[in-house]
C-alpha cells in the first residue's frame, strides 16, 4: 500500500498558493466552493490510489 507523503513537496509552494487564491477572484461563495470540489476530484483521479485518497481525508480532519 501506498503512504500518503505529508513532507514539504514543491519546489514553489507560494507560486501555487497564489494560483488557487487567484482562481478564486471574482468568484461568489458558492463558484468558490464548486471550484475546489472539482480541483479535489481531479487531484484525486490523477492520484488513483484509494488507500492515499483516505489517508489524505484522515490528516485533512486532524
Amino acid at each position: 500500500m501506498a503512504e500518503l507523503n505529508l513532507n514539504p513537496n514543491l519546489a514553489n509552494p507560494d507560486d501555487l498558493y497564489e494560483a488557487l487564491i487567484a482562481a478564486h477572484d471574482g468568484l461568489t461563495r458558492e463558484e468558490s466552493e464548486a471550484l475546489n470540489a472539482r480541483l479535489i476530484l481531479i487531484l484525486m483521479n490523477h492520484l488513483g490510489d484509494p488507500a492515499v485518497i483516505r489517508q489524505a481525508i484522515e490528516a485533512a480532519k486532524r
